[in-house]
């Protein structure tokens, strides 16, 4: 599976318009070669490089299994569960300091309804449903 955006390159920069400096819209992304047998999508975005670990920027669950993209700030047709800024969906880059890296990972699953998930227990509960996964990473350094 191969995830990618027409808004920003694997290993480059995220453009302000996805974070905090500017609208905090989530990207554009897409995805090829879904495995046989998918019957939805997961989606992940940490930041590795946060004080406190493994910031959660966005987690979705149950996106359509015909779902190949998600436009730019768009709904995603899944649940969107609690990030670490407290709210549904999608929270942008907003690094203190430094550059940091942002890893957007989609998850083809083999259940069409994943329930009681938070961000918790988000990898536990998916994990044996993982068909294949695709990830993306962007940077972004404020200025």
């Amino acid at each position: 599976m191969i995830l990618q955006s027409v808004d920003f390159k694997a290993g480059g920069p995220i453009p302000p318009l996805q974070t905090c400096d500017g609208a905090n819209v989530s990207p554009y992304l897409e995805w090829l070669d879904v495995p046989e047998g998918t019957l939805s999508f997961a989606l992940s975005c940490f930041d590795p490089d946060s004080p406190s670990g493994n910031f959660c920027h966005w987690l979705v669950v149950n996106i359509p299994a015909d779902a190949r993209d998600l436009s730019q700030g768009g709904r995603t047709g899944g649940d969107d569960l609690i990030n670490d800024f407290g709210a549904r969906g999608y929270g942008g880059p907003c690094p203190m300091k430094g550059t940091h890296h942002y890893v957007f990972t989609l998850y083809a699953l083999n259940a069409e309804k994943v329930s009681g998930v938070s961000k918790e227990n988000f990898l536990s509960v998916i994990e044996p449903l993982i068909l294949a996964k695709a990830e993306l990473i962007g940077k972004y350094r404020r200025k």
